[in-house]
Parts: C-alpha cells; structure tokens; sequence
C-alpha cells in the first residue's frame, strides 16, 4: 500500500508534540496526553506497522475498551508506563537521528573492525554495547550494515559469523549496564527504593563480563590475520580514532550524569531524567549543526510507529496487567522469607522463557517489577532489579523476536533463529544460570 504523505508529516509533528509533552513532567496530565497522542501516531502510521506491532496494537485497543466499560481505574497505570516508555524512545531516537550524522560515529564503527580475531570480536562487542548508551537499537543500525557490506564482497565466514556475534551480544549487554538502557529506567522506576547507582554497581560487572566470556563462545578462524572490514583498507590516524572515541564517551557521560543529577536533587523520576537529558544534549547538538551548516532538515519522526506500538503498547498492556492484579491480590500479600531468592533466581529465566513465545521484555519487566516491587523487602531490592536488567538483557541477545535479532537478520541475512539459537542458545543457559545465582545469593545475604 502507498503511504500518505499527509500521514507522514502528521505523525512527525505528533511525534515531536508527545516528546515535549512527556519532557513537560511540572504539567498536570501530561501521562495521559503523551499516551494519547503515542496512540494517535500508531494509529496513523498502521500500514507501516509490523505484523508483531499491529498485534500489540490492537491488544491496546481491546484493553482501551475493556477498561473503559468495566475497570477505567485500570487505565491510569496503563497511561502512567506508556507515557514513561514513550519519552524515553521518542528521545533516545531524535538523540540517535541527531548523532548519525557526526562523523566520529563513523570513524569508531570503522575502528571496530580491525585487528586479530580476538582483538576484533571484543571491539566488536564492547564497542557496540558502548555505542548502544546513547544510541541504543541505533548502535545495530550503524555497525550490522559494515558486516553485511563484508559479506555482499568478499562472501559469508568465521570472521563475518563472529562479528555478528559479537554485535548482537554487544547489545545484549546494553539493558544490564548502560545507564540509559529502558531495562535498567523501567527497572529503576518500578522497584520503589531502588537507585541506579546501586543496580549499575551490579549490572555493570556482570555486562563486562558477560561480554567478555562470550570470546569463548566463538569459532575459531582458521586465519588469524588481522581482516578489515571498512569499505577502504586505510586505517584512520591512531589520534583520530583516539578522538573520536573520547568525544563519544565524554557525551555519553554527560547525558548519564545529568540524568543522575535530576534524579538525585531535582526529584525527577529516573524515567523523565532520562528523557529530558536526551532531549537537552539533541537540542544543543542540533543547533550546533545548524550553525555550522544551515539548512540541514529537522530529523523525522514519522517512522516512529513501530517502536512506539511495540515498546509503548507492550507497556500500556503490562501497566494493565499489574493493575488488574494489584486489584485482585489487594495490598496485604506477604511472601514466606525462603520465597523471595527462589524468585530472584527464577526471574532471569522467566524473562528468557517469554522472549521465545515473543513476549516483549517491557511486559515481563512491567509485570515482575509492578507486582514483585511493592512486596519485596527494601534491604534486598537490588537482587531483583540485577535479575530483570541482566533477564532482559541476555534475552534480546538470545532469543529470536527481539529488535537487535531483526535488525541483525535484515542487514546481514543471518536468520534470528539461527543467531539466538544456533549460536547463543548455551551461552544464553550459562548466563541465566550465573545471573539467577547471583540475585538469590544477594537476595539471600540481605535478608539474613
């Protein structure tokens, strides 16, 4: 079907409209109308949408009629997680529109293909899941097309299969330890006391080392010739990667500490730090390049349809669940003390197990920490929030429905199936053992 073009220039400028209203957090309502007009967007945008995306859609849709006629009470929480989940895409995609025409992003995607086997499968994968801070899905966007290129050229290898592993494990490691990630502001915002200084402190070192164990689960080239992958073979200057690289790291600590500084002294909640440092950072950035070089267009925001249905609606549908089942458990439900690292344990898995039938991470984390926060003891939230960031994260990474996974079979051809399953599958087993481990220890140590 041709798209309208009238369409498209709408769901830009209610793009825009729901990022400013859900950056507007001192307006009273402006959950509802961010939800709104998210829903608008969906609405306009349908022939665009996904088969996955049209489901969840209309799954809204139902729910928006179910509450309606019989439970409207319900719809606050849906509105309150879609509005939260709405700013944070809509921000991280103009920030990510805005950065994809630096051309630093283009000399550290290069730099990460270089080097020895070892050398340039760790590239790959941290330097993926560190462009994934600010970038997050952009991150897959920038580097999987150099991998594709290498295979149109030079034909499918052990090189090209490890670097697919790599990338898509590098973003894997995004939701446990970025600062940024929608696991770790859901996660943050659902669990009533729980800082995300305190998870990162965790989340972190299990990201690292989930990245770098992943060296193990590779193929051997038989070469171990160092292999360029960049469209020409001539390196940048050493200080210009070096640059680049700074620059790079020194934005993505700026957007991650401003978050913090909102969150920590203005009262923000994690979720809106985060959406209004991204919008800052893209505003000043954006003015820059227009000073620099006038008439370069406003980034478009018209293909935001899918991400807004996929992520907004899943959590529109997990803020309904938990709210149904918050009403039909009522406030006094108590947990035997045995109970809660036997669920620490189990969460990981319940989140990778869910990602195979196609649920979205969103509803598992709207449902386990909507229902889970208010009754877990204060001393032991940690372990609960590590086992959702580190869940979510190995199963966008290990199973075949995610964004990455996708967006990985597009560019490349190399099937989701095959990448979540033919290669991660006893990676992902490893680590859900190592993570559910680790929460019910911690869960475990707190409560004694």
């Amino acid at each position: 079907m041709v798209e309208v073009p009238l369409f498209a220039a709408l769901r830009s400028v209610l793009g825009y409209t729901a990022l400013a209203s859900a950056a507007a957090v001192f307006l009273p309502g402006h959950s509802q109308l961010t939800a709104g007009l998210a829903i608008l967007v969906i609405a306009l945008g349908w022939q665009t949408l996904r088969p996955i995306a049209r489901v969840i859609a209309s799954l809204v849709v139902c729910v928006l009629l179910l509450a309606g006629l019989y439970n409207g009470q319900v719809l606050s929480s849906a509105f309150d997680g879609m509005a939260a989940i709405t700013g944070l895409v809509l921000s991280v995609m103009f920030l990510s529109s805005v950065l994809g025409k630096s051309r630093d992003l283009e000399v550290i995607s290069r730099s990460l293909f270089r080097g020895q086997s070892l050398v340039r499968y760790l590239g790959l994968s941290i330097g993926t899941s560190t462009l994934s801070i600010p970038l997050n899905f952009g991150s897959i966007g920038l580097v999987a097309p150099m991998i594709g290129s290498r295979i149109r050229n030079g034909g499918e290898s052990m090189a090209t299969r490890n670097a697919a592993r790599a990338v898509i494990r590098g973003f894997g490691a995004s939701p446990m330890g970025s600062p940024l990630s929608v696991a770790v502001v859901m996660t943050v915002t659902l669990l009533p006391g729980l800082e995300s200084w305190d998870l990162l402190a965790w989340s972190v070192p299990f990201a690292l080392l989930y990245l770098t164990v992943g060296a193990c689960f590779r193929e051997k080239e038989i070469s171990d010739e160092p292999e360029s992958f960049s469209p020409q073979d001539r390196p940048e200057p050493q200080a210009k990667v070096v640059g680049s690289w700074l620059r790079f790291l020194g934005l993505a600590l700026l957007i991650s500490g401003s978050s913090f500084v909102l969150n920590a002294w203005f009262g923000y909640r994690y979720s809106q730090a985060v959406t209004v440092s991204c919008l800052a950072v893209a505003v000043v950035i954006l003015i820059t390049q227009r000073i620099l070089q006038p008439g370069d267009a406003l980034p478009s925001m018209a293909n935001v349809s899918n991400e807004l249905a996929i992520m907004g609606g899943a959590s529109f549908l997990g803020g309904a669940l938990v709210a149904t089942a918050m009403n039909s458990l009522g406030n006094d439900v108590f947990l035997p003390g045995a109970a809660y690292p036997l669920i620490a344990l189990c969460v990981p898995w319940l989140f990778y197990l869910g990602g195979t039938v196609g649920v979205n991470p969103i509803v598992s984390a709207t449902v386990v920490g909507g229902i889970l926060g208010p009754i877990w003891p204060f001393d032991a939230i940690v372990g609960l929030g590590l086992a959702m960031v580190t869940g979510w994260g190995i199963t966008i990474a290990g199973t075949p429905y995610s964004a990455n996974a996708l967006l990985l079979e597009r560019f490349t051809a190399y099937g989701a199936r095959r990448a979540a399953y033919g290669w991660n599958l006893r990676y992902s087993l490893l680590f859900l053992g190592l993570s559910g481990c680790l929460c019910a220890a911690l869960v475990y140590s707190a409560l004694q």
